[in-house]
């Protein structure tokens, strides 16, 4: 599974270097010539394997497959266009048993975080661990959206790519991450990073308790990830939905 995962980011790599024009495309909100070039290459790959895909790009493909790929071709499309150096890859199998195999690619640096259900996790063929941090004023986080003030963390940076977002918690680069939106991230954002994360030791869950694992292109979730379950708990506490859900947090 992960050489035919790493098999479609090499193809999105050539159609990325091939694409002369990464801005808007004019399709939809949001949506660049970088997101429609990657996304064919990727899928055809896929497709070929017999897999099924569910792909930001694209929509969901192949339903009655016994694998889906959750596909973001490129993740962080917006820093990619302006050349900001964080943007990436993202591709996670599923099975019936959930996430199986996920790989992540930095797309812009080369490094490439991959993680097989129960084998762990690595980063460009070395093993990784999450940074072990249970305290808040400690932290440093990741942040997606605004939050509605200072959470109390020693430290925030607002990086723009999910999927790199949770590998760098897995890594011990962040010690947590915090989606301070409402149900604006889809799956293809965030499940490749999140099973590299678990596979690190972190802990990863939604906000309002829901499950992170949807294969609905409508679905949208919360991820809130932490080095350890301190330290998730205190940074999904800090979302101000968490407090009016009727079943809390996971």
């Amino acid at each position: 599974m992960l050489a035919v995962l790493h098999e479609a980011a090499a193809a999105i790599a050539d159609a990325l270097a091939a694409t002369p024009d990464w801005g808007e495309a004019g399709t939809r909100a949001g949506q660049h010539h970088s997101d429609l070039a990657t996304d064919a290459a990727a899928v055809a790959v896929l497709d070929a394997a017999g897999l099924g895909v569910l792909s930001e790009e694209s929509g969901r493909r192949g339903e009655d497959r016994a694998v889906t790929v959750v596909l973001d071709p490129l993740d962080g499309s917006t820093n990619a266009s302006r050349r900001l150096s964080w943007w990436a890859t993202s591709l996670c199998a599923l099975d019936a048993g959930g996430p199986t195999a996920a790989l992540v690619v930095d797309l812009r640096h080369g490094t490439r975080y991959e993680a097989l259900r129960g084998g762990g996790a690595r980063r460009d063929g070395e093993a990784i661990a999450a940074s072990g941090c249970t305290q808040l004023d400690r932290a440093i986080v990741g942040l997606n959206g605004v939050p509605a003030g200072h959470g109390g963390w020693a430290q925030y940076r607002a990086l723009g790519a999910c999927a790199l977002d949770l590998c760098a918690v897995a890594d011990g680069t962040l010690d947590g991450y915090l989606d301070a939106t409402t149900d604006e991230l889809g799956p293809w954002d965030y499940l490749g990073g999140a099973l590299v994360a678990t596979e690190a030791g972190a802990t990863v869950a939604d906000a309002l308790g829901r499950d992170l694992v949807v294969l609905d292109h409508a679905a949208r979730r919360i991820p809130v990830v932490g080095a350890t379950p301190p330290l998730a708990a205190a940074l999904g506490a800090l979302h101000p939905d968490a407090r009016r859900s009727p079943t809390g947090r996971s």
